[in-house]
C-alpha cells in the first residue's frame, strides 16, 4: 500500500508504546514520518532506523518547551515545506485515587495540563501554517475515554483529556475545511503503562470490555490510518478505541 505516499506525518512522543506503533503505521503506507522525543533520544534513533520507506527524522522537541516547539516549526519548514498528518500523542499522568485530593499535588496538575493540554495546543498552533500549505491537513489527538467517563489514573488526567476533546471540537470548526481535527479516545491499552498493575486489576478491565479484550497499540493506530486513508469525511468527532467498554 502507497496511500500516503509523499505525504509527511508528526507524531509528537513517538517512540513510546502507542506512538511507535502509530509511527509504523503511516511510515508501512507511504508516509514520511518526523517523530519527537522528549528525554530518550536512543529509543527514538532505534525506532526511525527500523521504519520502513524514506525521509523520516527525529527531532528533540518537548511539546511543554515553547522555543522548541518553534525550533520543530522551523524545521519541518525548511525541510519539508508542509505537514499533511499531526497526531499529538506526547502525555503524561500518575496514579492518584480520585478521593485522595491531598495526593495530587498542585506540581503534578500543572505537568499534566502542560503536558496533554497546552502542549497538543503548542503543536497545534506551531504547526498550522504547514497543515493549511498541505491543502488537505489532519489532526489527530490521542484522547482517552477518561475524559468522558471521568474515570482514570487520577482527576487531572481525565480532566486534561477531556479539555483535548472539546479542543478538537473548537478547532474542527475553527480550521475547517483544509484542516480535519479529530480525537481518537483508546480505553486501556496494553504497554509498558498497564503492566505496571496488577494483572488481576486489569482483568478486571477485560471481563467488563465486550470485546473480552483490552486494546492494543495496532488497534489505536489502525484508528488513525483509517482517518488517514478512508475516514476522509470525518471531523469534530470523538473516536473511541475501547472495545465498547464505556457501553458497562
Amino acid at each position: 500500500m502507497i496511500a500516503l505516499q509523499n505525504k509527511i506525518a508528526l507524531v509528537t512522543g513517538g517512540a513510546g508504546g502507542i506512538g511507535s506503533a502509530i509511527c509504523r503505521a503511516l511510515a508501512e503506507v507511504g508516509a514520511s514520518v518526523v517523530i519527537t522525543y522528549n528525554s530518550d533520544a536512543e529509543k527514538a534513533r532505534r525506532l526511525v532506523e527500523t521504519l520502513p520507506g524514506h525521509g523520516h527524522a527525529i527531532v528533540h522537541a518537548p511539546v511543554h518547551d515553547p522555543e522548541r516547539v518553534a525550533a520543530l516549526g522551523t524545521y519541518l519548514t525548511d525541510t519539508y515545506g508542509r505537514l499533511d498528518i499531526l497526531v499529538n500523542n506526547a502525555g503524561i499522568t500518575t496514579p492518584v485515587p480520585h478521593d485522595d485530593l491531598d495526593g495530587l499535588s498542585d506540581e503534578w496538575i500543572d505537568q499534566i495540563f502542560q503536558t496533554n493540554w497546552r502542549g497538543a495546543f503548542a503543536m497545534i498552533r506551531a504547526c498550522k501554517p504547514l497543515l493549511l500549505a498541505s491543502g488537505n491537513g489532519l489532526i489527530v489527538n490521542i484522547s482517552s475515554v477518561a475524559g468522558q467517563t471521568g474515570i482514570g489514573s487520577n482527576v487531572a488526567y481525565c480532566a486534561s483529556k477531556a479539555a483535548m476533546d472539546s479542543m478538537t471540537r473548537s478547532l474542527a470548526r475553527s480550521l475547517a475545511p483544509l484542516i480535519r481535527v479529530v480525537s481518537v479516545s483508546p480505553g486501556w491499552v496494553m504497554g509498558d503503562y498497564a503492566s505496571r498493575f496488577d494483572p488481576s486489576y486489569l482483568e478486571k478491565h477485560v471481563n467488563a470490555t465486550p470485546l473480552g479484550r483490552l486494546a492494543t497499540p495496532n488497534d489505536v493506530a489502525n484508528a488513525i490510518l483509517a482517518l488517514t486513508t478512508t475516514l476522509t469525511f470525518t471531523t469534530g468527532s470523538i473516536i473511541p478505541v475501547d472495545g465498547g467498554r464505556t457501553l458497562n
